[in-house]
């Protein structure tokens, strides 16, 4: 048990700097290349903070056993706005952009009824997979004209300090620290909860479910309290919208995707909560501290439905 709380501790002091490193590195090469933190946070941070997630399902997939990847990606969904980004704002209230309230929350609720609908045959298909992988392309290229109309508005003397010699080493190391350390602490916890004595199913969905979005957490947390809310909010709306159209979007190019009616709730609970963080942004022009509260109670009520 000590061993294990040692290791456990290791794991989240590697999270916690690595999260910093990463956050820093990605605020530099944003300034740098003129590009917005919200884009940052919508692609490079996502992708990057979402890979437990990606590795995870598009495994599965080439393994034939792509049936865990719609529970994968849906739980992870819902924790990460409920838990990520609510115990972000429950720290800071988050500022949100005109554009992440004009497009990417919109785009994310669309998408997120989009697989609901994709999945109510029972199966995300090969046709259902070049669906999401073609709405992944298009919002690529729109986020790439944006960043270009962006960087024709910025001025020279706005970019920082840091040499990209420091910044891209920072983002490769902290995202290694944080991938790492996530599976620490994975590791740990599972371990010491064995030793308490708490159930395989408890375990896969506490801990497990909470060790694949440890990187939005630590990095959404960090950017937050850093003050760079583009970044934390664009972690989350970009991570899941990677994770739907793209990780479920290949894995279903590689074999059909089981999308079993329990999970029918699981993701009508998704497009709901995408809906409330888009109407507080919307009338609010930020997620207001009291909002993180109300998330993290939601979260607290849908963990005492699913045990």
């Amino acid at each position: 048990m000590i061993f294990q709380l040692i290791l456990l501790a290791i794991g989240f002091a590697m999270l916690v700097k690595g999260a910093d490193w990463f956050v820093g590195g990605a605020v530099c090469i944003a300034d740098r290349f003129h590009i917005p933190p919200i884009i940052i946070g919508l692609t490079i941070v996502a992708m990057g903070t979402s890979a437990p997630e990606a590795a995870v399902s598009i495994t599965s997939a080439f393994q034939g056993a792509a049936d865990i990847t719609v529970g994968n990606i849906v739980g992870s969904n819902i924790m990460n706005i409920l838990v990520i980004l609510g115990l972000s704002a429950a720290i800071v209230p988050l500022t949100v952009t005109k554009s992440t309230i004009k497009v990417d929350l919109p785009f994310l609720t669309v998408i997120s009824v989009l697989l609901l609908v994709l999945g109510l045959n029972g199966t995300i298909s090969f046709i259902d997979g070049i669906i999401l992988i073609l709405c992944f392309a298009g919002y690529i290229g729109y986020l790439i004209s944006r960043t270009i109309k962006y960087s024709a508005q910025v001025e020279e003397e706005e970019i920082t300090t840091m040499s990209m010699s420091k910044a891209i080493p920072l983002l490769i190391i902290g995202m290694g620290l944080i991938v790492m350390g996530s599976n620490f602490a994975v590791d740990a916890a599972t371990e010491i909860a064995r030793i308490l004595g708490m159930s395989e199913r408890t375990i896969g969905l506490t801990i497990v479910a909470l060790g694949t979005s440890l990187p939005e957490l630590f990095t959404s947390v960090a950017a937050a309290i850093k003050g760079n809310a583009d970044i934390a909010v664009g972690n989350i709306v970009g991570s899941n919208l990677f994770n739907i159209l793209f990780v479920i979007g290949i894995s279903a190019l590689i074999i059909p995707v089981p999308f079993a009616s329990a999970f029918i709730i699981d993701a009508i609970i998704a497009v709901v909560i995408t809906l409330f963080i888009f109407a507080v942004a919307k009338f609010k022009q930020s997620i207001p501290r009291w909002s993180g509260f109300v998330m993290l109670a939601a979260y607290a009520g849908y963990l005492f439905y699913l045990l």
